[in-house]
């Protein structure tokens, strides 16, 4: 049995500083994107991730994967935006299996309103408090992590 690799201060320090402060910013967007646009963080995030595809649709194991969700809360959130008239349904002509998620017009009037407000409270609680370098440093560091756990698993040799 190999000996546990206890985190020392400034391990300890750089995580609990990412979970604390990603819960606090996204908590802070999201309470500003309720209050402006009546819209929570998660619909932002799948009107903006379907209006930045090819005819403002995609395929739910496309759109999942986006998003790095399972099919399955995908499923659950379009049909609750679906009520709102956010987003639609559609078969894929090339494969009646599939189903692709497509933003409605009213869905892309809300989220065309609601882009202003949520790029000044994404720059209020964190871009701005930050300094360029301090920015382009972290930013690095998340397409580090980023590329880390998208990279396709590998077998422990142990």
């Amino acid at each position: 049995m190999t000996e546990t690799r206890w985190l020392d201060d400034v391990e300890m320090r750089a995580w609990l500083g990412y979970v604390f402060t990603r819960d606090l910013i996204a908590a802070a967007v999201g309470r500003d994107s309720l209050r402006e646009s009546n819209l929570t963080y998660v619909e932002y995030t799948v009107l903006a991730r379907l209006s930045d595809a090819p005819n403002h649709r995609r395929s739910f194991a496309e759109l999942a994967a986006v998003l790095e969700w399972s099919q399955s809360r995908l499923s659950h959130q379009i049909t609750r935006m679906e009520k709102r008239g956010l987003v639609a349904r559609e078969s894929i002509p090339d494969d009646a299996r599939r189903t692709a998620a497509v933003l409605t017009d009213k869905g892309s009037q809300v989220l065309d309103g609601a882009a202003p407000a949520h790029v000044d409270s994404v720059r209020r609680h964190m871009v701005d408090v930050l300094d360029r370098t301090q920015l382009a440093a972290l930013a690095d560091i998340y397409d580090t992590l980023l590329a880390h756990h998208r990279r396709p698993a590998t077998r422990n040799p142990s």
